[in-house]
């Protein structure tokens, strides 16, 4: 749950401060990235945005209606540090909207907004469905190239293991997608059964391929999510 915003120092990033998992809340860190359930409907917008340019929708597929299309808004989105609403880039009822509470859903999927820890910007976003095990994630373009889609995916292992008591992690992309390939492997999946065709959210279909992540060790659960 994220209790506060805080700035250290001058020179020193915006980053949230999270308190421990509750609520339907969870927080993780990995090397370079701080990843909470979204505290603001900001963080939920800035997911959205993640996954909306041009080389995000190649590969994600998502419809017209799951995106943010204007380009200006999605670039000022991305420009911005959690809670950075003072910005006279959205009128005040915008900012009024981004700064009202956001409050996770009842069902069984869940999402991490992903910040950098080195200089505070939103890093990315990921989503895992605690029923069936599956995930997705998507990077803000200028996160992309450096490694950090390993962290996303691997904390997203590490929400279904230690935090979601799930045994195994499962992911899917397109077979021609190298970026996403990498970076499962790096963050340890392996090859798995699954369907070798995939309908995006846009209706178009691609060659998929399948690869799963298993505990070694037995999962457990946190108070983020109730029994």
């Amino acid at each position: 749950m994220i209790r506060s915003l805080l700035r250290r120092g001058r020179a020193a990033p915006r980053l949230p401060r999270p308190g421990p998992c509750g609520g339907g809340r969870h927080t993780l860190r990995t090397e370079r990235l701080l990843l909470y359930t979204p505290a603001t409907m900001l963080d939920l917008a800035v997911a959205t945005a993640c996954g909306s340019d041009p080389e995000a929708r190649r590969w994600l597929g998502w419809a017209d209606g799951q995106i943010v299309t204007d380009a200006r808004v999605r670039e000022a989105l991305l420009a911005l540090h959690p809670g950075d609403l003072d910005t006279r880039r959205f009128t005040p009822q915008v900012r009024k909207s981004l700064a009202r509470p956001f409050e996770p859903a009842a069902d069984q999927v869940e999402l991490l907004i992903g910040v950098r820890l080195d200089d505070g910007r939103y890093a990315g976003s990921v989503m895992l469905d605690a029923g069936s095990g599956e995930l997705g994630g998507q990077l803000a373009p200028h996160a992309r190239g450096q490694g950090l889609g390993a962290e996303l995916f691997g904390a997203a292992v590490l929400l279904g293991h230690a935090h979601l008591g799930l045994r195994t992690v499962r992911a899917g992309h397109e077979s021609a997608n190298a970026a996403s390939a990498g970076a499962l492997a790096r963050a340890g999946f392996v090859a798995d059964d699954g369907p070798p065709l995939h309908t995006l959210p846009n209706g178009r279909e691609v060659d998929s391929c399948w690869l799963r992540h298993t505990s070694t060790t037995p999962p457990t659960r946190c108070p983020g999510r109730d029994a």
